[in-house]
């Protein structure tokens, strides 16, 4: 018997609050740097032109991600070896210190370029932070939840990141709102980053009741941990074989399409079309905020029919679909030489950019919504979080986290409004052949049985569905 079958339903509820509540609100603190992008990157960088600003803004944006898998690496060691509440609780304070340290910092005319590296060193924080966080979530959700809900309870984790989103251009249009646009500029934008401290205190005070996994707590009991968690996951032929497989052939290309859909296409629709800025953040708001429930349906759907055809149909639909979506986003937009000078033209419709934002939300969800439970049902519990740490955190920060980057430079080099898309969609298409040959299919396993070698151990319960839908290869 699993040791999570003695939780209640009323203590599960209590796990998925303390969980998920802290994952949104450290992903509100890493995302509303980007959120902000079009209000701050010339208060801190200075290169002649608003575009070169805003690469640099982003490149800095940028660094967060880059740095990621160093946290991973940290905290997943950590977390593997002293317990999950503890480490990814850790990671949520020093997101939210970093982020309150961001609403501080003087600005480029107060201190020139020392602004700007001031501004790097607290992304990298945030970056090394939120590496500790995901792992962390998906193993302590997973050990707790029933087998066969462990894609519709942690697509509720997986949600937290466009909630974040939601939550982060809510806060941004609060305040512009009522400030004003003079007061906005010239200071409101420091209120979205210094909230950040609140907002970790309410998510440790509801953290502070949590309970060690049972799974883990179980599992170190029984002495089936191990002594170096990092070795075990990238030494052993077996299970580097699928951090690679999960690297490339699931985050790298979700990542890629995630963030072009829903971080992208911000920054497309401010500086590419010149739609005004409350209009701009109202838009992607509401397309994230409609297109959350497709968390749920499809992370529930993956425990019917599989992670796996749930993850590439939404990878191979978005890598198809989002060239074309963009070139339709660009028909409606307000001016005819995309200079807010212009008059607004008869075709400009915030109600088709924002449909149009929806669908490209909504299929990188279905890319996405049951990644957690595929992961956790992947790597057994002595090396879970970091195994899950990093992949994600390499395919997310090295491949998909560039992607406003990658595609804001592209384009400007090359003078193509649309160029920059060919990065995502690379990253999509390859992710997508790679899963269907090689990703398998992880619904039903048993992942209190799994062992280091991905053999079901003898004194765990097996799994007739997981047997059948998956020929579990040993490589080493």
């Amino acid at each position: 018997m699993n040791p999570s079958d003695d939780i209640t339903p009323a203590a599960l509820r209590k796990i998925m609050l303390a969980a998920c509540a802290g994952t949104l609100i450290e992903w509100y603190d890493f995302i509303i740097f980007g959120s902000l992008s079009a209000t701050t990157a010339s208060q801190f960088y200075k290169t002649g032109t608003q575009s070169g600003d805003l690469i640099a803004w982003l490149a800095a944006f940028a660094i967060g991600f880059i740095v990621r898998p160093l946290g991973s690496i940290v905290f997943g060691f950590v977390g593997d070896k002293f317990g999950r509440k503890s480490t990814f609780t850790v990671s949520l304070v020093m997101m939210g210190v970093a982020t309150f340290l961001c609403g501080c910092l003087p600005t480029y005319n107060d201190v020139g370029v020392t602004a700007g590296v001031l501004l790097i060193i607290l992304r990298i924080l945030q970056g090394l932070a939120v590496g500790g966080e995901y792992g962390g979530a998906v193993s302590y959700i997973a050990e707790h939840v029933p087998q066969k809900q462990r894609g519709f309870y942690l697509s509720f984790l997986q949600a937290m990141s466009t909630s974040a989103m939601v939550v982060s251009l809510s806060v941004i249009l609060m305040f512009r709102l009522t400030l004003g646009d003079a007061d906005w500029t010239r200071f409101g934008w420091r209120f979205p980053f210094l909230i950040s401290i609140f907002l970790v205190g309410i998510s440790i005070y509801i953290r502070y009741s949590m309970q060690e996994s049972p799974m883990y707590t179980k599992a170190k009991e029984e002495g089936k941990m191990v002594n170096n968690p990092l070795v075990e996951s990238i030494g052993r032929p077996y299970n580097l074989y699928y951090v690679l497989v999960v690297l490339f052939g699931c985050v790298m290309g979700q990542t890629g399409v995630v963030y072009c859909a829903q971080f992208y296409t911000l920054t497309f629709i401010q500086a590419t079309l010149k739609v005004p800025f409350v209009t701009s953040n109202t838009i992607v708001l509401l397309a994230c905020l409609f297109a959350i429930p497709a968390f749920i349906i499809f992370g529930h759907f993956s425990d019917k029919i599989g992670r796996k055809k749930v993850m590439v149909t939404g990878m191979v639909l978005s890598t198809a679909l989002f060239y074309p979506l963009y070139m339709a986003l660009y028909q409606f937009r307000p001016f005819e030489n995309n200079k807010n000078s212009e008059p607004f033209r008869d075709q400009y419709s915030p109600v088709m950019i924002g449909f149009l934002v929806w669908i490209m939300v909504t299929l990188s969800i279905v890319s996405c919504a049951p990644t957690g439970a595929f992961l956790s049902e992947l790597f057994p519990t002595s090396i879970r979080y970091t195994s899950i740490s990093i992949p994600y955190h390499i395919g997310a920060g090295v491949f998909g986290g560039l992607t406003p980057l990658v595609a804001t430079a592209i384009a400007t080099a090359t003078g193509d409004r649309l160029s920059g898309l060919f990065y995502p969609i690379i990253l999509g298409g390859v992710s997508s052949l790679i899963a269907i040959v090689l990703l398998p299919e992880t619904v039903g396993r048993d992942i209190q049985a799994l062992g280091l070698n991905g053999k079901i151990e003898e004194n765990g319960s097996t799994n007739e569905k997981a047997t059948k839908s998956e020929n579990i290869t040993t490589l080493d």
